[in-house]
């Protein structure tokens, strides 16, 4: 005899950490070569690359602080949180060495430098944060689950704006020399990036000629991201390959373990010709059983548990006296084993219930969307019933009472003594012999004691009565109810299931509702439950920049004309079939909500400035947008590689990881070009004319003597 563990399932998880790990790695060296190659000196690139593990240390002891645990979200934050957290030190960088190339010495130009971007950086850093805190407090699935992701990121990002603000110009002061950037690869670099800044004004300045066409273009873009969202397909989370396809087995209710046990050996034959299993276990029992199929680790296959799934569903189906339900793990715990969870609930009786039900499943295979269905309301079990007649027991002297007993004894299995041997105590269980009692028509052969202690066979006084019920009568919030219960597709979202099946229930009588269980149920709880935590996430960013701006209209400039153009970039991938609205890609697309505000932040606050130093509205916006430029295309850059290892990721936990760096990385990518030109003309129409901050100050000194002349 051999002891072992047939399955561990603790061995996904470390193989998911180690892969998330690894992206962390990959995530570190390409972020510090995008910035190396938009700054072209490695004194430049010193001062980003030290506010990484700076902010990545701050946010860990924020961790360590709040009793958070190393797990799968809190590292998939610290990956995202390496792509942000050097967003507000590149634009500290940028800008001293925008003032260094005026002419300034480093000290004064850092000084200038940090207190030009002060309010910026606070504004990034409080958005950024900001957008997560709804994520965090709701409740529900998605808030127990990243309710560690968002504070860890939000913490990142705080303790990042923080180095930018107090570290980076120190830095910046010591490091940066003025004419470094105008020698060697960086001033290459830098005279590139000049004829990218011209081209992109010149091209500015055409399309500000033009604001209707631009503003009718922002228009149908952010009318766009309503089908692209409606039309698009969801599911509570995208499907992990974790190393391992389950099977349910499912016999007649009269089987017997002998009958089972035999047919459920092919079910091993099947697992065990299939060249990526590793090992196979199996529980069984007279009316069913549970088992599956390690695969071998991910690096050694080709194919992924779902497409395993697949390929056994053909050959378990052919095995004859049982049925054999292939199924993967469910992504998010709690989930249920089916994937689709389906109720149907009345006070009508449980015989009606399992005909609608029966009826629902047939249209469920016929629609080609399902693997396996069923209900689990059956009205398939025998049962059969000893009836005594009365008379005949008196005529053959038989008490009534006596032969119960006779009965109870020879068929119930129950223990009447015990007995030692060798030390040990062993129960007494008197029974029928096992091949005397496997069919009802046996027990007209058992006899019971009569009168003088005669036997008398139990066919002279009895009958038996064979009849069908149900194997379970269940109930769904006190009324009488039937699951349907199934297994999708890879290709099928759980999304499209659950809407075939509710416009096949819309037809029930009267009387009879749906409702919804398991994993089916957090689907339809959660997914309600976007809107309304995006719309306080958008309430609550634009609060906090109306505060920072001290004005309504330049938060409506920097949301508007970046948040509904990155989202719909977004959504397109999601409605091409790409990806699915998944709890991930929900929070992809909240956090770009604060990604890309920081681009629109940085645009329109440099604006104000220029008008406050008496430059035109025209004049200001232009301006605005190419100095920004490189900070921005910088800033945009080292969130889209450092994202894109998330897209591409594969084996443990890749699912997960793809869904949210798709959402990011093309709602980044689209987005920021289209704010790029759409801030501009929203700001032109919309924002108020700042007055010349001199002529605000020389005022109430010209009234002051006027003032003096009155009193006196």
């Amino acid at each position: 005899m051999k002891v072992g563990v047939p399955y561990d399932s603790t061995e996904y998880i470390q193989d998911a950490i180690n892969e998330v790990l690894h992206t962390l790695t990959e995530t570190l060296l390409i972020v510090v070569f995008v910035i190396f190659l938009f700054l072209g000196s490695f004194r430049s690139v010193l001062i980003p690359i030290v506010a990484i593990p700076i902010s990545l240390i701050g946010a860990v002891f924020l961790m360590l602080i709040a009793g958070f645990t190393i797990n799968l979200l809190t590292l998939l934050a610290i990956v995202l949180s390496v792509g942000l957290v050097v967003d507000d030190a590149i634009v500290m960088v940028e800008n001293v060495e925008r003032h260094l190339h005026l002419g300034k010495p480093p000290f004064r130009a850092a000084l200038d430098a940090a207190r030009e971007l002060v309010g910026p950086i606070i504004a990034m850093t409080i958005t950024l944060a900001a957008v997560y805190t709804p994520v965090a407090i709701q409740g529900g699935l998605t808030g127990a689950l990243f309710r560690e992701f968002a504070f860890t990121l939000a913490g990142a990002v705080i303790v990042s704006g923080f180095v930018a603000l107090t570290l980076s110009p120190m830095m910046g002061s010591r490091l940066l020399r003025g004419g470094d950037t105008e020698r060697g690869f960086a001033g290459w670099i830098n005279r590139r990036f000049d004829n990218v800044r011209n081209a992109y004004t010149r091209t500015l300045s055409g399309t500000l000629r033009y604001r209707p066409v631009v503003l009718t273009l922002w228009v149908i873009v952010l009318l766009l991201m309503i089908p692209f969202y409606m039309f698009s397909q969801r599911e509570l989370a995208p499907d992990e390959d974790e190393g391992v396809v389950f099977a349910v087995i499912q016999a007649p209710a009269n089987a017997t373990l002998d009958e089972t046990n035999l047919f459920a050996q092919q079910m091993y034959d099947v697992y065990h010709s299939m060249p990526e299993s590793d090992s196979i276990f199996q529980i069984t029992s007279p009316t069913g059983g549970f088992g599956g199929m390690v695969t071998k680790p991910w690096s050694q296959r080709k194919k992924t548990a779902q497409q395993l799934l697949v390929q056994a569903t053909g050959p378990l189906s052919q095995i004859p006296g049982i049925r054999v339900i292939p199924l993967t793990p469910p992504p998010l715990p709690g989930g249920g084993s089916f994937a689709v969870d389906f109720v149907i609930q009345s006070s009508a009786e449980p015989q009606q219930l399992s005909e609608l039900g029966g009826q629902l499943v047939q249209k469920a295979m016929a629609s080609g969307m399902f693997i396996f269905a069923d209900i689990d309301v059956k009205f398939d079990q025998p049962q059969t019933e000893v009836v005594f007649d009365r008379d005949k027991l008196r005529s053959q002297g038989v008490d009534l009472s006596q032969a119960g007993q006779d009965l109870s004894t020879m068929l119930g299995g129950n223990y009447v003594n015990r007995f030692s041997i060798q030390g040990r105590s062993y129960k007494v269980i008197p029974q029928v012999k096992r091949q005397e009692r496997l069919t009802p028509d046996q027990l007209e052969h058992i006899y019971v004691k009569g009168s003088n202690d005669k036997l008398v066979p139990l066919s002279t006084f009895a009958r038996l009565k064979t009849t069908t019920e149900p194997r379970s009568l269940n109930k769904f919030q006190q009324l009488n109810a039937v699951r349907i219960q199934g297994v999708i597709p890879p290709n099928v979202p759980l999304d499209k299931a659950l809407t075939f099946l509710e416009d096949q229930s819309k037809s029930l009588p009267q009387g009879f509702t749906f409702d919804y269980a398991g994993e089916s149920r957090q689907l339809r709880v959660e997914g309600s439950k976007f809107l309304g935590t995006f719309l306080l996430s958008g309430i609550l960013i634009y609060l906090v920049l109306a505060a920072q701006f001290e004005s309504f209209r330049d938060p409506f400039i920097i949301l508007a004309g970046s948040v509904p153009l990155a989202l719909s970039a977004a959504l397109t991938f999601s409605f091409l079939g790409f990806t699915t609205l998944n709890i991930y890609s929900q929070v992809g697309l909240i956090t770009l909500v604060g990604l890309v505000s920081k681009n629109g932040i940085l645009i329109v606050q440099f604006a104000n400035h220029l008008q406050e130093e008496g430059r035109e509205k025209l004049q200001a916006v232009i301006e605005a947008a190419g100095t920004r430029l490189r900070p921005i295309l910088m800033t945009t850059a080292a969130t889209v590689f450092g994202h894109l290892p998330l897209v591409f990721a594969t084996g443990p936990g890749a699912g997960a990881r793809n869904s949210i760096g798709i959402m990011l990385v093309s709602g980044m990518i689209i987005g920021t070009a289209f704010t790029l030109f759409i801030v501009p003309s929203i700001y032109m129409f919309v924002a108020k004319t700042h007055v010349r901050l001199a002529e605000e100050s020389d005022q109430p000194e010209a009234e002051l003597p006027e003032a003096a002349e009155a009193a006196v």
